[in-house]
């Protein structure tokens, strides 16, 4: 009896089911609906479309990889849109942002962290007692606003309690619009601030933050807490939200922090956000920090007049310069 011989075109194969030949071209999802993203999750997203108000919650499609999505984030949807119970569409698209508010865990992590997308202002809350107003905070936050494009308002809760003057004074020269947000304080005056836009709050825990959205938006119900006796406020809020204003704009909630690393952040970025001074530096010699003597001797920043605005401009911008350098972002 003969062995019949095989070889390996003998073998069939049978194709896997359920599979498509892959192809590079990806689809283009011309239908797709853009909104903003007002909720994160756990890889579950609540976008917002322009037509609605509840939102709809998407997850991220496969061809966007691990592309960051934040709140704030203007997305295009595919799939079930109708926002009903258990549906899910999917993100297939994210536009350009316009701005971007970063941090770090600390100045010697290279990973940046998006807090908020496309804000075009930064609310730094901040109480005048109780737990006492950190400088080396509000200098911080101010670095990250200028450089991610967004201006800055600083708002001082807890008025009751001090005078928030003193405190307000050290960033004048700054040009720092700021206002006061007791709880006695009408809230007029942060009412026409933001009506229009979208505004981010950022702030310490314990700070009156929470309070604060909840009297800007009184169905928010954000939940608020008390302060440590060690002066530390306990964490209220756990993920950004963005919370429609009762009006016209959005603001978006950030939980509470107590660290702001500025690791992808330079001296010259800071520096080139006030044009006076960036035009000055550009004679500068290479490598100069713009911290003056005795650390830059020859710094253009010194050739301002001390008693005009530039100058008391330049010693304010060196104060966040010094702030940046101390490599300590845990302290504020």
């Amino acid at each position: 009896m003969s062995k019949r011989r095989w070889d390996e075109s003998d073998v069939r194969v049978r194709p896997p089911k359920g599979t498509r030949p892959r192809t590079k071209d990806r689809p283009t999802h011309q239908d797709a609906r853009y909104g903003m993203v007002v909720t994160k999750d756990r890889g579950r997203w609540g976008v917002v479309l322009p037509e609605r108000t509840e939102p709809v919650v998407a997850m991220r499609a496969r061809e966007l990889g691990r592309t960051p999505i934040e709140v704030g984030d203007h997305v295009g949807l595919v799939g079930d849109i109708s926002g009903k119970k258990d549906t899910l569409a999917r993100i297939v698209k994210l536009e350009e942002r316009t701005s971007v508010l970063r941090r770090t865990a600390d100045d010697t992590d290279p990973y940046e962290r998006i807090v908020v997308a496309n804000a075009d202002q930064l609310v730094i809350v901040t109480a005048v007692a109780d737990p006492p107003p950190r400088a080396g905070f509000v200098e911080r936050a101010l670095i990250a606003a200028f450089v991610g494009n967004l201006h800055p308002i600083l708002c001082l809760t807890k008025s009751d309690l001090a005078d928030p003057s003193e405190f307000a004074a050290e960033f004048a020269d700054l040009d720092v619009t700021v206002v006061t947000a007791g709880i006695d304080n009408p809230i007029d005056s942060i009412n026409e601030l933001i009506n229009g836009h979208v505004s981010a709050l950022i702030g310490h825990s314990g700070v009156g933050k929470s309070t604060l959205v909840n009297r800007l938006v009184p169905d928010a119900n954000r939940e608020t807490g008390v302060v440590s006796g060690v002066g530390k406020g306990r964490h209220t809020s756990t993920q950004s939200v963005a919370l429609r204003l009762p009006e016209e704009g959005w603001i978006i909630d950030t939980p509470g922090i107590r660290s702001f690393g500025l690791a992808h952040v330079d001296a010259d970025a800071v520096v080139g956000v006030f044009g006076d001074l960036a035009e000055a530096v550009e004679s500068c010699p290479r490598g100069c920090t713009h911290l003056g003597p005795p650390a830059d001797p020859e710094c253009c920043l010194d050739d301002f007049e001390l008693d005009s605005a530039s100058g008391r401009r330049v010693a304010a911008v060196r104060k966040l310069l010094a702030a940046l350098r101390t490599n300590d972002a845990w302290d504020m």
